[in-house]
């Protein structure tokens, strides 16, 4: 089997953790076990993850750099993160896998110039301004800001990808029995010159889930595996019996009311996975991959609704078997994900 699995931001960091090397390292060991597990029951592997913190880190250091003219451009940060976790997943894999090759590919994804995001900056990046640190930055920088909480943070555009350049690639490594990590962060977000056919980077970032939907269809992955701090997609969030969705089909996700910056592009990705390729998207938790793929944990998006017409679901305010998560705790982390 073919499996495209997305690690959501937690992969690394968890909110509030500083951003140190060994805080990240100690994360991805815990990673890449679970990952390892589908490796070794036989299947073909393509990892992609977030960088939303890293990102952001690195673009405020390039902002007080005092030896730059202007700050680093997007893509290229955007380039350098998939560097740097790549190579933290890839030495982990590979102590996990021995004998088995494992590669990072820097991983270039193309967008649409037209895509109106580019007209209305929405994705968050970077850490909390002040009021006047704001004003200062949209003035001197030409930045675009929204109110995130108490504080304003600067916003981006987040167009949808249109395809990822380095798919062959992807393919000859897999046919080659290679574990690939690609398309990190949503990949460096490129524009095509249409006479020239050559890439320019694009100030932007790309949603890491959508580029590992289109990854996956571009692949021909049989699955996409959305990999999170949660054991399930939840109906009734919000409320105080929430309960765990085990089996959904794309229409009946896109109806749940989810928070837009954490569970919602991912609910739209398998969504998509599935619409398209007909093939199994699942959305579950980081530490079992290998049961979430199994179906004995995490929600599992099908085309076709189950033979009774509805989804199914664990009894309202429980956690189905197998979750070792109090449904409760699972609600809570629902909006951790960066």
């Amino acid at each position: 089997m073919r499996i495209v699995a997305a690690l959501g931001g937690n992969a690394l960091l968890q909110r509030g953790e500083r951003p140190d090397a060994a805080v990240q390292l100690r994360h991805v060991h815990q990673a890449a076990r679970s990952l390892a597990e589908l490796v070794e029951a036989g299947h073909e592997l393509v990892i992609t993850h977030g960088n939303g913190p890293q990102v952001g880190l690195l673009a405020a250091e390039s902002e007080a750099d005092p030896a730059l003219t202007v700050p680093y451009p997007l893509d290229v940060l955007g380039a350098q993160t998939q560097g740097m976790i790549g190579t933290l997943l890839a030495r982990e894999l590979m102590g996990r896998l021995p004998g088995r090759a494992v590669a990072a590919v820097v991983t270039h994804t193309e967008v649409d110039p037209r895509d109106p995001a580019f007209r209305q900056p929405s994705k968050f990046i970077g850490g909390q301004l002040a009021e006047a640190q704001a004003r200062s930055m949209e003035t001197e920088r030409g930045w675009t800001t929204a109110r995130d909480g108490d504080r304003l943070r600067r916003t981006v555009p987040s167009p949808l990808p249109v395809a990822v350049s380095e798919v062959p690639v992807v393919r000859t490594l897999l046919a080659a029995g290679t574990v690939v990590i690609a398309g990190g962060g949503g990949g460096v977000p490129v524009i095509r010159d249409t006479d020239t056919g050559l890439l320019h980077g694009a100030e932007a970032v790309v949603d890491k889930d959508l580029t590992a939907a289109l990854l996956a269809e571009q692949l021909d992955a049989d699955a996409l595996l959305i990999l999170t701090d949660v054991t399930h997609v939840f109906t009734g969030f919000g409320s105080s019996r929430p309960c765990p969705l085990l089996t959904a089909t794309p229409a009946q996700l896109r109806a749940l009311d989810l928070p837009e910056g954490s569970m919602r592009p991912k609910v739209e990705a398998a969504a998509a996975f599935t619409e398209r390729t007909g093939g199994l998207a699942a959305i579950g938790p980081l530490d079992n991959a290998l049961g979430i793929l199994l179906g004995t944990t995490g929600t599992t998006v099908r085309a076709h609704a189950e033979e009774d017409g509805e989804s199914k679901a664990s009894p309202e305010g429980t956690a189905a078997p197998g979750d070792g998560h109090a449904a409760h705790h699972d609600l809570l982390l629902l909006g951790k994900e960066f």
